[in-house]
């Protein structure tokens, strides 16, 4: 594959990460001209400012790393950092609500965060490691539903990441026109071909320039 960096959202989420690490990835980014830096919303003013001029979006997460945020946070969260320079917004869905089968309250929130992007394209994120398959299908025909413009495998954050599998039943489940981002675990060029070709069209890792140059990396995200 000749350009794989276009796949990738450059990550890092950490809640330690200082200014000069951002700036780390701000510019292997720029460099490698990957797809975005995901970065917690703080830091997209500083990312937007760095990376002006450039084809490399920031991309931030909202209701981040539970989606247990209400929605009219994750609606306001979502307008600010728009306003602050992101390009792109991974919104994490009401994992609890799925679960307890409300899925009134699931759709409704997924909608509210994609009607406050206002055509910034939306990801939504299913955490797939707490999520039986027939939830994850349920999760994914409902960001569809909400007029979002992918799914996301997971935040990185609960235990487990992204795998074939999940990436394979999610495109089914949203067909070919819904973007599909497998994030979690993603480490090296392999596993990221692999996700590619059981069908995901972005990856979120850390081990972004690893990837790129073939090197075994490692990935929190």
């Amino acid at each position: 594959m000749e350009n794989i960096a276009a796949y990738i959202d450059h990550t890092l989420l950490k809640p330690d990460a200082t200014k000069e690490q951002i700036d780390v990835i701000v510019q292997e980014a720029a460099a490698h001209k990957f797809a975005s830096v995901c970065v917690n919303p703080y830091w997209v003013p500083h990312c937007a400012n760095q990376l002006n001029g450039t084809d490399v979006k920031v991309c931030t997460v909202i209701g981040f790393p539970l989606g247990a945020s209400t929605t009219a946070i994750k609606a306001l969260e979502t307008k600010d950092a728009i306003e602050k320079g992101a390009g792109e917004i991974d919104m994490v869905i009401n994992i609890g609500a799925l679960k307890s089968g409300d899925l009134v309250t699931v759709e409704a929130d997924i909608r509210a965060v994609v009607e406050a992007a206002a055509g910034v394209l939306t990801k939504v994120i299913i955490e797939t490691s707490l999520l039986t398959e027939e939830e994850k299908v349920t999760a994914c025909q409902l960001a569809v539903k909400a007029g979002a413009d992918y799914v996301k495998t997971s935040t990185g954050f609960s235990g487990g990441g992204a795998t074939v599998e999940d990436i394979r039943l999610m495109r089914t489940t949203v067909g070919p026109d819904i973007g599909v981002k497998a994030s979690g675990g993603v480490r090296d060029r392999e596993a990221t071909l692999a996700m590619i070709e059981a069908g995901a069209t972005r990856i979120g890792a850390s081990a972004g320039v690893q990837i790129i140059k073939g090197e075994a990396g490692s990935s929190d995200y």
